[in-house]
């Protein structure tokens, strides 16, 4: 059988997280199937269309999908799941969100962050904050699983545009309400896809040093900019900044973390980091562990120099 992708896309173009969970897919069936729901989203299901491993691409749209409320969305991919033999969702916030109600739906059970697919039944995902990986196996029909992005790049190679089935959205379910919503607009990548992050931790001692230090280094590299829960916790960095076991898991090509001391839960976020530089005065820092370069020095001196040396 078929293994479905559910799509996060903005209405134009896919997010970068689905390309991985195709990948993911592709590893579990031969026929990926990606669904594409909302309004409006024409765009979004021809970029997805155009993406190499899938083989078909299903675009449901109504007013109740508009904005993916997880509730109305479950019942849309509960409508297409028994045609399936995997359901798989990027492990995002909206991923995270949906996937469970799914699987609760289809009572089987449910394999997140899933970061191996070892064959069509068995998978590998981190536990303990990711001091150790478990090997599951699963005897349900439908597997729904979530993917961590980082453990699987996109497929790359050439690929003939994949057919695109219309099919009824669903209506609204009557159990939630969409009010509003207030999205953050910035210039800079998104943190779970960027190449480059900086990181600031409690050490930065209050927003505005964390901004002062942070940013000019941040705009050097062209990178992202991230926190330790910590950091966010006391208010130096919004919430969709945080890294960590409790935030967003990130592999990026280079990672640097200033002012972190290294909790497990902020390792298990940023440790399959490609390379990673630490700055902190404490030479005792967990961070140093897994850290390629360390620089045991005060960061509001060696960040400030660092830039100029750029």
């Amino acid at each position: 059988m078929s293994a479905l992708v559910v799509a996060e896309h903005d209405g134009v173009s896919i997010k970068s997280g689905t390309l991985n969970t195709i990948a993911a897919a592709a590893k579990c069936s031969q026929e990926v199937h990606v669904l594409v729901a909302g309004m409006a989203c024409h765009e979004a299901a021809k970029a997805a269309s155009e993406l190499v491993g899938v083989t078909k691409v299903l675009v449901a749209q109504s007013a109740a999908l508009e904005h993916g409320l997880a509730e109305n969305l479950a019942l849309q991919v509960l409508e297409l799941a028994k045609s399936y033999s995997h359901v798989l969702f990027p492990a995002t916030a909206q991923g995270k969100n949906v996937a469970p109600r799914v699987a609760a739906l289809l009572d089987v059970a449910q394999f997140s962050d899933v970061t191996q697919v070892v064959d069509a039944s068995t998978f590998e995902r981190p536990i303990y904050a990711g001091n150790a990986i478990a090997t599951v196996t699963s005897g349900d029909p439908i597997k729904v699983l979530t993917v961590r992005t980082s453990s699987f790049e996109p497929l790359t190679g050439s690929h003939i545009t994949s057919p695109i089935e219309e099919l009824a959205g669903v209506g609204d379910c009557g159990l939630v309400r969409f009010m509003g919503q207030e999205i953050a607009k910035s210039e800079r990548p998104e943190l779970a896809g960027a190449k480059i992050i900086v990181s600031g931790g409690r050490a930065l001692a209050s927003k505005e040093q964390f901004m002062d230090t942070m940013t000019p280094l941040a705009d050097k590299l062209g990178a992202a900019m991230g926190a330790s829960r910590a950091a966010v916790d006391a208010g130096y960095a919004p919430n969709d900044w945080q890294v960590g076991q409790t935030g967003k898991i990130v592999a990026p090509d280079l990672y640097v973390a200033c002012g972190i001391s290294g909790a497990i839960q902020h390792l298990a976020g940023m440790k399959d980091s490609k390379v990673i530089v630490a700055i902190n005065k404490d030479p005792e820092a967990p961070i140093f562990s897994v850290a390629d370069f360390g620089l045991e020095a005060d960061l509001f001196a060696a960040v400030p120099e660092l830039v100029s040396k750029l």
